[in-house]
């Protein structure tokens, strides 16, 4: 028989505990230094960087970055496996990727003809040294020669073993019909049986690859044979904002879209026209490509190193700030961050709020939202809030059988509030 003391017992609990609490810790991004810009994600079905991408199980993705230090320093990356929260999988690597990760960056080459000097690194997944085996939420994190984690970002996989019709409603709550917008969506199993699915489905919804703002695990309200049906009303709505303001700067030696000015100092400068609220205004139809990026220049065989950096000045005639507000510039080129760099300063010799910010020559998807005192966030406080803007909304469903390991994403929906209905 085996003997242990009562300080190795309580040795074996604590290892328990905290092993437990690492794998039931939501994994957070880590936003980039600010020598590395343009970080974006490009995949098969759009033609513009965004934040979050979502891929079929076998799809090719790329992430792109610059660093602007003057150094062609060696980078590295790593994929791990989360929950649907977001925490550690119980899954080691060879159980999701076929190959090896913690692999140096090879793709990377340096700017050329720009009065900042950069270096572009790019990443494409599955490459020659791995490949995705299984779906689900993913971080990837990269790291520099030292093994420092640098920046990280997050990716969900899925596989079609399900389709989600999907529709986008206006609410039945007449408080909220003109401003708000919620999605009606159904499970039908395809080549995959759902086994006690009140307990086994999760579901997320994402608007505009914001997933700061995404609404998760919601419950099939009722099932009809093996369809699952999802009618909710409040519980699945997203305020409608408005549509994204834009600017383009692919000519920096000129006014362009709506840019009305330049200058050179070390590093050319664009001044852009200067934004109002439009939170009393009526809704205006306006293009838009729902907070994206696009590299773009003027008379440039390669656009990611031929782009130079700019910086735009920003100013939105907002009026004095209410006490305990702050306004922000966000958008996918920061992926939806409130950090201090982009928080806008009010200047009262203009009465204007003010923001200059270094970006790489393109076309720019950004909106202003408020964020007062307790980090509670107002999309709509200077842009405003209306049904009939046109956002595009993603549909993720989550099956963990039982048995499972980790949870699993059978299918994927998606549809565009431009075909919002009653």
């Amino acid at each position: 028989m085996i003997n242990l003391s009562k300080f190795a017992i309580l040795g074996i609990c604590l290892n328990f505990l905290i092993v437990n609490s690492i794998f039931g810790q939501a994994e957070r991004e880590l936003n980039p230094p600010d020598y590395i810009k343009t970080v974006g994600f490009k995949t098969s079905n759009e033609n513009y960087s965004i934040s979050l991408p979502i891929i079929k199980l076998g799809e090719t993705f790329t992430l792109d970055f610059d660093v602007l230090n003057n150094e062609e320093a060696d980078y590295y990356y790593t994929i791990d496996q989360l929950n649907f929260d977001w925490s550690r999988s119980q899954l080691i690597k060879s159980e999701y990727l076929r190959g090896f990760d913690n692999v140096k960056i090879q793709n990377y080459k340096t700017s050329f003809n720009t009065y900042q000097i950069y270096s572009h690194y790019k990443l494409q997944i599955p490459n020659q040294d791995m490949r995705i085996t299984k779906s689900g939420n993913y971080i990837l994190r990269i790291y520099d020669e030292y093994q420092d984690l640098v920046f990280s970002r997050k990716f969900i996989v899925y596989e079609g073993l399900s389709t989600v019709p999907t529709q986008i409603k206006r609410l039945r709550n007449l408080a909220y019909i003109n401003t708000k917008q919620s999605i009606e969506f159904e499970v039908n199993p395809i080549s995959i049986q759902l086994n006690n699915p009140k307990n086994t489905i999760k579901t997320l919804i994402i608007q505009n690859n914001n997933l700061h703002t995404s609404i998760s695990d919601l419950k099939p309200q009722y099932t009809i044979g093996s369809k699952l049906i999802f009618k909710y009303d409040q519980e699945s709505s997203f305020w409608g904002g408005n549509e994204y303001l834009f600017f383009e700067n692919k000519e920096i030696r000129a006014a362009n879209v709506n840019v009305r000015s330049f200058n050179l100092y070390e590093i050319y400068h664009n001044y852009l026209y200067s934004d109002y609220p439009r939170i009393n205004r009526s809704y205006t139809y306006n293009p838009d490509i729902n907070g994206g990026f696009l590299t773009t220049v003027l008379n440039a065989d390669d656009t990611d190193i031929e782009a130079d950096y700019v910086n735009i000045h920003f100013s939105l005639k907002n009026g004095t700030p209410q006490p305990g507000e702050s306004i922000y510039v966000v958008g996918g080129f920061n992926n939806y961050s409130m950090l201090p760099e982009y928080k806008m300063i009010y200047s009262q010799s203009s009465d204007s709020h003010k923001l200059e910010l270094k970006l790489k020559q393109g076309f720019y998807n950004y909106k202003y939202v408020v964020v007062n005192d307790y980090d509670e966030i107002n999309q709509g406080g200077v842009s405003g809030n209306y049904d009939e803007t046109e956002n595009d909304y993603k549909v993720l469903v989550y099956y963990r059988g039982y048995g499972y390991r980790y949870d699993r994403v059978i299918g994927m929906g998606q549809a565009s509030s431009i075909n919002i209905t009653n």
